[in-house]
């Protein structure tokens, strides 16, 4: 390489190792603007949860799915409605109906679902209560052997139709998975609940196939009012990995098939606004009944392991009953009406109709009958503790809510531009939003769901109504009321508390106090100290300039050693001085008083001039009102009945 081409590269290479030495090792410091190594840590850990997750919802999907398809209509010759998306799981024909096996189904399900969850009661019900429960009070620490147990549970209770999704069992077993992960990495405990909440989202997104509304549904569900911001952008990404996973093995559908157009009519408003105070009557109703049954399950003698199992007979009677009651005259024998299982066929039909739905006023009371039958399917069959969700069967109701009301609007108005279909949609998610307090998912997830964004207005405007309507009512009573109630964020909030208050307001100014100059002899400090009622800490000043401070503790040790006590000076005693303005924050003044080990600390003025003292004990008293304020505001929230009677 010749001279000139040397210097030339030489002046390259400097215009590049300029701006790379200035600004590349900002990247990978702990000043940067962006944390990579946080970020990437943070994100590779949510991949991590999502990817396990997705695989374990799209194992236990299918596993339900088949167990279910061979014992219900191979075995027994059920035929289940099913929804668009569930069509996957057919391993033979239908057999000759037997409805004496049919009732045992559901019977033989519970009996081994209560075995099962021996090992870990908290796996009884749909599971979602207790996930958001072990966010709050146990610090997102979820026990290992839940993932084995609810996953066998479930298999049990779904597989042989209770009355129940799938949903909620996926959403606790990918909450405790992201909870173990978190274990294994030994991350600190908010990272752990951060992983929980991001697991959750994956297992929704990887059965439900909707990213978006997994995350949000995740991240909502914690509180009645608000959402667990930290954890938004790691569940976005954990959902994406599960759902990708999920489509890969299923395909790209969504689970219900809707109609491609939903026109707005600025003119059915009103009939939305009805049809949110129609499903809020219905969602009372169903936390009633729910209610009801729990209370009696656990009065109930015997065993709690037990009680499955006559909740699934009882289920299995009453749903043979059913089908043998309308079969030959409404459906063909044997044809499912979206009582046993989820019930999303159920919703389907709702949506898109079907041959066997009579037209008219008939099919307005079919879908009203199959609404209360599906409230008491899934009240016997999760309410007795059996392993089952209650999102699917909430969106079950809402869906034939909101069709059969469609259809009625349909026929009292005769608007041909009124579509039951979208009134059913709209049903789902004002249903499950209100009841749930997460309105942002249900939002989204109907939207997702139809494909399209044309039923946003009619659906925000319903689940504004319904959600004001349903404040006091939840169908989690471990949800509490937002981040502030909640006793994993209550330290964070106090501290938030004492950033708001400000010196000046608990400190009295003008008050005189003693001080020593730097000479001041030992004898002369002692004297004052005795002669002081309040101060526990004495300024040296030299002129008008604060040089140190002596603390009341060093000079009692100064009095008990008599060697000293001679020839000793405030100089000798000092420390360095340590001050808080009247405008500065109680927790700036709180940091500064631990930092420099003192009980009270000089307040100074815009000149820094001494004017006043500020006592530990009386940020003590600010730091206790305000937790006991919180605490009482959570026991209140707690004692607020989640039903009216």
């Amino acid at each position: 390489m010749t001279r000139s081409r040397r210097a030339s590269w030489a002046r390259w290479r400097g215009l590049w190792d300029r701006p790379t030495r200035s600004f590349l090792p900002l990247l990978f410091t702990d000043s940067a603007p962006i944390d990579l190594r946080i970020l990437g840590r943070s994100l590779w850990r949510a991949a991590l949860v999502g990817a396990c997750a997705g695989l374990i919802g799209v194992a236990f999907f299918a596993l339900v799915e088949y167990l279910h398809s061979f014992l219900l209509e191979t075995l027994a010759g059920y035929d289940p409605l099913r929804a668009h998306g569930e069509t996957f799981a057919h391993i033979g024909e239908r057999g000759h109906f037997r409805p004496w096996l049919l009732c045992l189904l559901p019977a033989a399900g519970g009996l081994l679902c209560g075995l099962v969850t021996r090992l870990a009661p908290e796996t009884r019900g749909g599971g979602t209560d207790d996930i958001i429960d072990a966010f709050h009070h146990r610090g997102g620490v979820v026990r290992r052997r839940v993932i084995w147990v609810k996953l066998l549970a479930s298999i049990a209770s779904l597989g042989t139709g209770a009355s129940g999704g799938r949903e909620g069992p996926t959403l606790q077993i990918s909450g405790a998975l992201g909870s173990t992960v978190g274990r294994y990495l030994r991350v600190s405990a908010r990272e752990r609940r951060i992983l929980l909440v991001a697991g959750m989202a994956a297992g929704i997104a990887a059965v439900f196939r909707t990213p978006l509304a997994a995350a949000l549904l995740a991240t909502e569900i914690l509180y009645r009012d608000g959402m667990e911001s930290d954890a938004i952008v790691p569940s976005v990404l954990a959902s994406v990995v599960a759902y990708s996973i999920s489509i890969t093995v299923f395909g790209e559908s969504t689970l219900f098939a809707v109609p491609s157009h939903f026109p707005f009519v600025a003119a059915h408003l009103p009939l939305y606004a009805l049809l949110a105070v129609v499903v809020s009557a219905g969602a009372i109703a169903f936390l009633a009944l729910y209610r009801f049954v729990q209370r009696v399950a656990r009065s109930l003698p015997g065993p709690e392991w037990l009680r499955p199992a006559l909740g699934g007979l009882l289920l299995g009677i009453s749903a043979t009953g059913a089908l043998m009651a309308l079969g030959g005259w409404l459906v063909p024998e044997g044809q499912g009406l979206g009582i046993l299982g989820g019930g999303y066929g159920g919703a389907q039909t709702a949506i898109s109709g079907a041959a066997w739905v009579p037209d008219g006023w008939n099919a307005v009371i079919l879908f009203l009958l199959l609404a209360v039958a599906k409230m008491m399917a899934t009240s016997l069959s999760v309410g007795s503790g059996g392993s089952a969700g209650d999102f699917a069967p909430t969106l079950a109701i809402g869906g034939l809510l909101g069709g059969a009301f469609g259809i009625a609007a349909q026929i009292v108005l005769h608007d041909p531009r009124i579509h039951p279909g979208a009134f059913a949609l709209v049903g789902m998610g004002v249903f499950y939003g209100a009841i749930a307090h997460v309105p942002l998912a249900a939002l989204v997830m109907v939207c997702e769901m139809a494909g399209n964004y044309e039923l946003l207005v009619p659906l925000m405007f319903a689940l504004g109504i319904a959600f004001i309507a349903l404040r006091k009512h939840s169908l989690y009573p471990s949800q509490v009321a937002s981040a502030r109630e909640s006793p994993v964020h209550r330290d964070t909030f106090l501290l938030e508390m004492l950033e708001a208050g400000r010196v000046r307001e608990l400190v009295t100014t003008g008050t005189s106090y003693s001080s020593f100059a730097p000479a001041t002899p030992a004898a002369e400090m002692l004297h004052q100290l005795r002669e002081s009622t309040w101060q526990d800490v004495f300024p040296v000043l030299d002129g008008d300039t604060l040089c140190g401070l002596v603390a009341a503790d060093a000079l009692r040790v100064l009095a008990g050693e008599e060697a000293s006590a001679g020839w000793a000076v405030a100089a000798d005693l000092m420390q360095p001085p340590v001050t808080v303005g009247l405008d500065d924050d109680l927790r700036c003044a709180s940091q500064r008083l631990i930092e420099a080990a003192l009980r009270e600390i000089p307040v100074v003025d815009g000149q820094g001039r001494i004017v006043a003292f500020l006592d530990e004990a009386e940020i003590a008293r600010v730091y206790l009102q305000a937790a006991t304020r919180a605490e009482d505001a959570a026991r209140s929230m707690q004692k607020m009945p989640t039903i009216r009677p």
